[in-house]
């Protein structure tokens, strides 16, 4: 009876480390398809853009962005990124303003970015996936590569 019981603890614990890390090694919220709501975002300095679309996909503990934005003159542009949460440096191709982006995990919905351009420091961004999944909302700061300073809050749309 004894070595039934621990063979039912021992598969109990399992099971749950189990789940633990199958929790912890889960997709991020972020992942998917999101949409900017202009009338909910707030752009303190410079023009609005019209529109961005930003698409997440996961591999492992590897997040790839790609960010698309139509500016208030009509250009579009488009950014890509393949980063860890991990404080590490990683590239950032498609926009003047920066070339590479560090980031880490605040908690399981919030995620910050440092944004530099040749090494330096221009920005910082944070992204929060609201509790039920269907808002984004990014905080950005930044001094562009025309020296001028941005801050906006946009708010996105799950797709």
């Amino acid at each position: 009876m004894r070595k039934l019981l621990l063979c039912a603890l021992i598969a109990a614990i399992a099971v749950t480390g189990g789940a633990a890390i199958a929790i912890a090694a889960g997709s991020d919220p972020v992942v998917g398809t999101w949409q900017l709501d202009t009338a909910k975002s707030k752009f303190a300095a410079g023009p609005a853009m019209q529109s961005q679309t930003r698409t997440y996909s996961q591999s492992g503990d590897k997040i790839t962005l790609v960010m698309t934005t139509i500016g208030p003159g009509g250009k579009e542009v488009t950014t890509h990124t393949t980063y860890q949460l991990n404080g590490k440096n990683f590239p950032v191709t498609g926009t003047p303003d920066y070339d590479s982006l560090s980031a880490k995990r605040i908690d399981n919905n919030t995620a910050e970015f440092i944004l530099k351009k040749g090494g330096k420091e221009i920005g910082t961004t944070s992204r929060t996936v609201s509790k039920d999944g269907k808002t984004l909302t990014a905080k950005t700061n930044v001094t562009t590569a025309a020296g001028e300073k941005s801050e906006n809050v946009l708010v996105f749309d799950r797709k």
